[in-house]
């Protein structure tokens, strides 16, 4: 059956690697290309339920919406974050090619270097150890209760800033999530296979519970906490749609890792709109009302979905929704973080580093920069996310309109992949995109201006979306400025390309 995928030769594959490029970085041929929709309805499921998305939602019932208006925005936050997903992930499932490429083709082979540095060693490394450090946490309480004279190994000794027990704790599992990343993304299938159905049951379960604690979903929906602002409850969505898109701006940012291996682009943008849909769906019910049920029935108010579970009565519930949450840490860690990690190593350093190389060096510097010391402040994870929104905001607002407006959803591999010694600067993709860069650094300063000027800050509540826009509209601007001044032979190479394809 005729798709409107690229079929990349054998030819072209040994003409690339003879200029140095090794397998991680290579575009893939059909028979590699084995993720269908199935695939990608489960592969996002267990990053949505994991524990910093809990206790985002924790602060989201302090902005001034009812329970129920919560739930309603985080639901309707997928249709942003699926949409984003599936549409900077054409580039991969049309060419076979990973991240690294992609953004090759929007910034220059020279000046992909930066923002791939940011979004696969600044953002995916930090981001990797504080999902290890929190998942351990859970591991930890789990040890505690099966062996609880584990929690006094050491006393109150501290080594590095962190307790024997959670030090042990801390590095059991990020062992954990180094192996199942050497897997890649063919032991991530299996394993996100076998963690969805997982999430309905456990979390499922979860939420029954807290309707019962609660005296039934009356009580949760009628709840009310005192809002910590009086913003505008259109303003209030925005803010919480921004925050949950933000969650995803680094993977959604280099989805063509994921997205270069689907059979179709069809498959990928049908599974991962479905598989975000049903799993906000699941998640925006099960978390506010497991936190609400939870705070009702212990008459408190607890905003730790892990202090929630660690109240109860049953050791094996808690034991299995623990393992849950550790479950699906490993699938974040995997999907966002260790795997862009190590591919975006690779393509820094082609002919040094493989992608297992890559995923050594990216777990190590993850351990070495002590998350746990990052996490000593209550609020460093938001502001962390909030960052990483406001720097990723700007790239995929350059790389989502260099791809349709400025390349007319057309890339030459050819020439994308060319031999890194040559002197011809005409390329397309050779040195740097000057207008890229100018868009992406100044829809940076406007998206990190609220932080400053408080005159603005509403632009920090809406980091992500203040750094796309302009920097989408900023580029096309200043290409359209310079696109008569460009060697005729860009643009007739272009227009050779559309009509070879």
């Amino acid at each position: 059956m005729k798709t409107n995928e690229y079929e990349v030769t054998e030819q072209q594959i040994a003409t690339f690697k003879e200029r140095g490029y090794n397998d991680d970085l290579l575009p893939k041929t059909g028979d590699k290309r084995n993720m269908g929709i199935g695939n990608f309805f489960t592969l996002w499921m267990g990053s949505i339920h994991n524990i910093p998305n809990y206790a985002a939602v924790g602060g989201f019932l302090f902005l001034g919406l009812s329970p129920l208006n919560v739930m309603i925005a985080i639901f309707l936050s997928a249709f942003f974050v699926s949409a984003f997903m599936a549409i900077n992930g054409i580039v991969g499932s049309k060419y076979g090619i990973p991240f690294a490429m992609h953004l090759r083709s929007a910034y220059g082979n020279l000046g992909a270097k930066l923002p791939g540095f940011l979004r696969g060693c600044v953002a995916a490394i930090a981001w990797f150890g504080l999902q290890t450090y929190t998942g351990s946490l859970a591991l930890l309480i789990m040890i505690g209760k099966i062996w609880p004279g584990f929690l006094e190994i050491g006393g109150s000794t501290k080594i590095l800033g962190i307790s024997i027990p959670g030090l042990i704790s801390f590095t059991i599992f990020w062992v954990l999530n180094v192996l199942v990343g050497f897997g890649g993304g063919s032991i991530l299938n299996k394993f996100t296979a076998i963690l969805s159905p997982l999430i309905y049951v456990v979390f499922g379960g979860m939420a029954i519970w807290a309707i019962w604690g609660a005296g039934g979903l009356g009580p949760i929906l009628s709840y009310h906490i005192t809002a910590t602002s009086h913003a505008n409850p259109l303003l209030v969505y925005f803010i919480i749609f921004n925050s949950v898109i933000a969650v995803w701006a680094a993977p959604g940012t280099s989805i063509a890792d994921f997205t270069q291996n689907a059979k179709s682009t069809k498959a990928q943008a049908i599974g991962q709109t479905l598989g975000l849909s049903v799993g906000y769906l699941i998640f925006a019910f099960t978390s506010v009302v497991i936190l609400i049920g939870g705070s009702i029935h212990y008459n408190i108010q607890e905003w730790n979905v892990l202090n929630i579970i660690e109240r109860w009565d049953s050791l094996p519930a808690i034991l299995i929704s623990m393992a849950v949450f550790l479950l699906t840490t490993i699938s974040t860690n995997a999907t966002g973080n260790i795997i862009p990690a190590g591919y975006q190593l690779t393509a820094l350093f082609p002919k040094k580093l493989n992608y297992k190389s890559g995923v050594i060096i990216a777990s190590i510097i993850s351990f070495l920069i002590m998350p746990w010391k990052l996490m000593e402040n209550s609020d460093s994870i938001f502001i962390f996310l909030n960052g990483i929104g406001a720097v990723l905001g700007p790239v995929a607002g350059v790389m989502i309109a260099n791809y349709f407006f400025i390349h007319y959803r057309h890339e030459n591999l050819d020439t994308l992949y060319m031999d890194l010694n040559t002197g011809n600067k005409e390329i397309r993709y050779h040195g740097i995109n000057k207008e890229a860069y100018i868009a992406t650094i100044l829809a940076l300063v406007l998206s990190l201006s609220g932080q400053f000027i408080p005159a603005v800050k509403v632009i920090s509540d809406l980091s992500w979306f203040v750094g796309f826009i302009s920097a989408f509209l900023i580029y096309l601007g200043l290409k359209k400025m310079v696109s008569k001044k460009e060697p005729a032979t860009v643009n007739q190479s272009l227009n050779q390309d559309i009509k070879e394809e």
